[in-house]
């Protein structure tokens, strides 16, 4: 069944994305430092920073989506 949101929902919603979001970046983040500092499994790592990344883009395209021009172009 497709619900039909208002605006106010849909901004609350994309509002608990991105908190979502942000705090999987943190905790990736502090997961691919901890493995660098250990100088553990080097995909393991790898795959923290991958999924960092992701996450942070994430973060991005919503921030963008909430508050446009927030983020000044990069080029």
């Amino acid at each position: 069944m497709t619900d039909v949101v208002d605006s106010d929902e849909l901004l609350r919603r994309i509002q608990r994305a991105r908190a979502c979001a942000a705090e999987e970046e943190r905790n990736w983040r502090t997961r691919s430092d901890d493995l660098r500092r250990a100088d553990q499994d080097d995909k393991a790592a790898h795959d923290a920073a991958v999924r960092t990344l992701a996450y942070e883009t994430v973060v991005r395209v919503l921030d963008e989506i909430l508050t446009p021009g927030r983020h000044a172009a990069q080029g």
